[in-house]
């Protein structure tokens, strides 16, 4: 592992490293804040899964989180959303290839060979951090964005008792039903393909969620009708989960919405985290 950098940030360190990914095959470069008490043991964690076009950066420059996880002393682990580099598959469009990776493992042509971002996040990349940073594996919550909130919140149902808490900032909910989703999984997985085994709102449906989930949403955001937020509504209440849906009055897609409602989001986190 690679450091790129380590900086002073709220009493702890903010970081960015690089590692050869087993799942991807390629580099990958991820972000890592370490709060204070993380020189004393291990903390608890939270995955912060970014949205479409970002990288690692994005929401950990943008986002907020590093103060608020200083106050609970959780760590923050920030992943790249794709494998990139010149022999990665690729596409003109934003919402397809190199920063659009869905948290999906590609079964097609010709993505397969590196588009294998569930694995990386559920595997790899926590073989990499849990070996060399003191982080406590038995303490982990995740969260994201968009686009990653749609991979925090199919991840968490997808792989019960991994996580202590879920939480998501205007997550694609339904994505079997949307553009942001069937184009994705139709490409990475085939277009026969079981969509609704990535769909948040029909796992919801299926199997629930075992542990507390929060959602954000603005009700002026640009992509409303591509996040389907209706539909995990109506999935949360026919299983009748431990969740929370709010919808932020006059909010958009931003990181000025993220960041407005980041301390509520690690509030709960840490309630979670520290039960």
């Amino acid at each position: 592992m690679d450091i790129i950098s380590e900086n002073r940030c709220f009493g702890g360190v903010q970081g960015v490293y690089g590692h050869r990914s087993k799942a991807t095959g390629t580099d990958m470069t991820f972000g890592l804040f370490l709060p204070a008490e993380a020189a004393d043991g291990p903390v608890p964690v939270l995955w912060y899964l970014s949205g479409l076009t970002c990288t690692h950066a994005n929401a950990m420059e943008k986002a907020g989180a590093q103060g608020w996880a200083a106050e609970q002393g959780i760590a923050v682990i920030f992943p790249d959303t794709s494998p990139r580099g010149e022999n990665v598959a690729n596409d003109a469009a934003y919402d397809l290839g190199q920063g659009a990776g869905f948290y999906v493992d590609a079964t097609e042509a010709p993505w397969a060979p590196h588009f294998a971002m569930e694995s990386y996040i559920m595997q790899d990349l926590p073989s990499t951090v849990f070996d060399a940073f003191a982080l406590d594996p038995n303490a982990q919550a995740i969260t994201g964005h968009s686009m990653g909130g749609h991979g925090a919140l199919t991840l968490a149902m997808k792989h019960p008792g991994r996580f202590r808490s879920v939480s998501a900032f205007a997550p694609i909910c339904n994505p079997a039903a949307s553009d942001w989703g069937q184009k994705q999984l139709g490409a990475y997985l085939g277009e026969n393909a079981d969509f609704e085994a990535h769909d948040a709102s029909h796992l919801m449906r299926t199997d629930g969620l075992d542990v507390p989930l929060l959602i954000d949403t603005g009700t002026n955001d640009q992509f409303g009708d591509l996040l389907k937020t209706e539909a995990m509504a109506s999935a949360v209440a026919t299983r009748r989960a431990e969740a929370t849906l709010r919808l932020q009055k006059g909010y958009d897609h931003s990181y000025f919405f993220v960041s407005s409602f980041m301390e509520d989001h690690m509030t709960f986190h840490s309630e979670a985290l520290y039960a």
